[in-house]
């Protein structure tokens, strides 16, 4: 009797601390606490809160709007939005958890990267779960920050499993603000400084390849940190690395919303932030691996998928900003990235 009224102790302090009950369910994830999609799912689904929490905190006169939603193959997912607050036009923190066959576009896709899956009678069947994130603030003196955690698995022909970790932290300002630049950078290089001091170099530059709008010759923005497909050296080694990467989002950007929430801004400041989110717009919907992989997957919610995108943007003709100016200055860095820690 005693361990049954601690084990309903435990299931409404998880109840407490998460935005929703998980999609697997409470009692299921104890009963697997072991596994670790089980620990995957409890860790993405506590990052969702922390994020969540972080957010609201500075934005008190807004709400994060909570839907849970179910997909029919398998699955589900929460989404927490919160819309025209004070400080945020739009931020979104979504988990996702979702299971069944791999559609034959997303295989296709999953092979150009080198994956040699082998299915059989056409099949493949796969477990995704995730936590995704993109906040859009309204003061354009404050960055748009993006993360995504997220894990795969995939079961082949002859029964074997093939798991990798994919995910990343990146940072879009404006203008460009060297002193945050440092600042988000820096907390990203500790974290994955705790487990491999090759890493963090490694997947800034990855960061800085993968966030590249071809067709504008720029990125999307002062990069981060990025990696996919990583399976190695152990499950338990990535996992620790996931963590340690998922616990740093809240420090490496709440001080910046922080210091730049109440500056002032001219119009045409919030102009060029208008240019500049039809950038991100562009990226997301012509080259993102994600958005790519959710409009494939047969039942997926379009509605999360594209919560990435700011409730305004802008594109104007031939828009070129003069020489030596602050929009100018943006420009150079996303053209040709800076070394921000050394």
């Amino acid at each position: 009797m005693a361990a049954s009224e601690e084990d309903e102790r435990e299931e409404e302090e998880l109840r407490r601390r998460f935005m929703a009950p998980p999609v697997s369910g409470l009692r299921e994830l104890r009963r697997r606490r072991r596994e670790l999609r089980s620990r995957m799912e409890l860790l993405i689904m506590e990052t969702q809160a922390e994020v969540c929490r972080a957010l609201a905190a500075l934005d008190p006169g807004a709400a994060f709007a909570v839907d849970t939603w179910e997909r029919k193959e398998g699955g589900g997912g929460i989404s927490c939005v919160l819309q025209d607050g004070e400080v945020f036009e739009k931020a979104g923190v979504n988990v996702s958890v979702v299971s069944g066959l791999l559609s034959e576009e997303a295989a296709r896709q999953m092979r150009s990267r080198g994956k040699s899956l082998k299915a059989k009678d056409g099949k493949l069947p796969f477990c995704a779960m995730g936590v995704s994130s993109v906040i859009h603030p309204k003061n354009p003196h404050v960055p748009t920050m993006h993360f995504n955690y997220r894990y795969f698995e995939i079961e082949e022909a002859d029964g074997t499993k093939q798991w990798w970790f994919g995910g990343g932290t990146d940072l879009t300002p404006t203008y460009l603000n060297e002193e945050d630049a440092v600042h988000f950078h820096k907390t990203l290089k500790e974290a994955c400084d705790k487990h491999d001091l090759k890493l963090y170099p490694k997947y800034k530059k990855w960061c800085d390849d993968y966030f590249y709008i071809k067709h504008r010759g720029e990125r999307r923005g002062i990069g981060g940190i990025f990696f996919d497909d990583v399976d190695s050296p152990s499950k338990e080694e990535v996992f620790q690395f996931v963590k340690s990467c998922a616990k740093a989002v809240v420090p490496c950007y709440i001080p910046i919303v922080k210091r730049h929430c109440h500056d002032s801004f001219t119009p045409e400041e919030k102009l060029w932030q208008q240019l500049r989110r039809g950038r991100y717009v562009e990226f997301n919907l012509v080259y993102d691996r994600g958005t790519k992989f959710g409009l494939l997957t047969p039942g997926s919610r379009i509605e999360s998928i594209l919560m990435s995108l700011p409730l305004t943007a802008r594109w104007e003709y031939m828009h070129t900003p003069p020489e030596s100016s602050k929009e100018a200055e943006i420009l150079e860095v996303l053209r040709n990235p800076k070394d921000w820690v050394h």
